[in-house]
């Protein structure tokens, strides 16, 4: 049975306070690259939690002893491992199933995703490089911003190693299917635990488009609130980056997905059928790379679900978002074609 990407599924119960797998557990290893991070803490810490994997490696450029040895204190199978710096960068790779990127600097008041370009693409260019040499057929999921270009950053990387595998390569905007889900269920009174909204394009500003028509349970929107709506969900990052004034970006809700997505990425690679929306290389519309529902399994990409019977304020807002969209992949590629 094909199932949606949740933290808590079938897969994990909770009993006696502590997480058990009701199947067997893989031998999966999962590296966090930026352990040390806002964003990299947290989701070290609930992927320390998941019966899915059984090695989890830290690695940071600073501070990963220190989060590696409180994390490991953790009372679940997980075994933890530490590396810090470029010189153990390869050693942290070796033998990853998964590799998970939320290294970069995070957005303050008044910038951009696009505003942190310079930075995080050299950020992700270098580690893609890395992890192209050490565990080339791992599943490589980006959340390192902004993820419309770094993610063919990544995949310019590994074409350039001889071993680019599109179905391998993910940008995670995970994020904006948990918001989606959340503003959703709150707005019509939904158990948002059943609500599903899937959110398709790019992963930043006007490029994200949540598909309101078609939204599970089925409900109907006035057209004031699918644009309000559709807004809000778009402008959910700056909502977090303004609350928090300077203090930082989306931390914790970030980490929560990444690790939802990291957890759908374990269930597809051990045979469940699992849906998760996700910034793939994609024939769908004319962008190159573009956000749909996809079926993961063990080769990562099983199947591009598409973005279904769109209803005319989603089609104009696809081809408002596009111009953008195409931009910001032409940004990556050149990019790591100079560098």
């Amino acid at each position: 049975m094909m199932s949606l990407g949740r933290l808590s599924v079938s897969s994990v119960l909770r009993y006696g306070g502590r997480l058990l797998s009701t199947s067997s557990t893989p031998q999966a290893k999962v590296a966090v690259l930026g352990a040390a991070g806002g964003i990299g803490q947290p989701m070290a810490l609930l992927l320390k939690q998941s019966p899915l994997v059984s090695q989890l490696v830290l690695y940071d450029v600073v501070n990963t002893a220190g989060v590696a040895a409180d994390i490991s204190h953790i009372e679940t199978p997980a075994q933890v491992s530490s590396f810090e710096g470029p010189d153990q960068l390869n050693e942290a790779l070796t033998g990853c199933d998964v590799v998970l990127i939320p290294a970069g600097v995070p957005r303050k008041p008044g910038m951009t995703r696009d505003d942190l370009f310079n930075t995080n693409a050299t950020i992700v260019l270098k580690l893609s490089q890395a992890a192209a040499k050490a565990c080339p057929n791992a599943m490589l999921g980006i959340i390192s911003n902004p993820v419309n270009s770094t993610v063919p950053i990544a995949s310019e990387v590994y074409k350039k190693a001889g071993v680019y595998d599109p179905c391998r390569i993910f940008g995670v905007s995970t994020l904006d299917v948990v918001r989606a889900n959340t503003f959703i269920a709150e707005a019509k009174g939904l158990d948002v635990s059943a609500t599903n909204v899937p959110v398709i394009g790019g992963h930043s500003g006007v490029t994200i488009l949540p598909l309101l028509s078609q939204v599970t349970p089925s409900v109907s929107f006035t057209d004031d609130e699918v644009s309000s709506l559709t807004t809000r969900i778009q402008e959910a990052g700056t909502e977090v980056v303004k609350a928090k004034a300077g203090a930082g970006s989306a931390t914790l809700s970030m980490a929560y997905a990444g690790a939802r997505f990291a957890f759908s990425l374990l269930r597809g690679m051990k045979g469940e059928s699992v849906v998760e929306c996700a910034y793939v290389a994609s024939n769908v519309t004319e962008a190159a790379y573009f956000a749909t529902p996809l079926q993961l399994g063990p080769r990562g990409l099983e199947k591009n679900l598409g973005m279904g019977t769109l209803s005319n304020f989603e089609q104009q807002k696809l081809a408002e978002a596009m111009p953008e969209l195409l931009g910001n992949i032409e940004k990556g590629v050149k990019f790591a074609n100079e560098n």
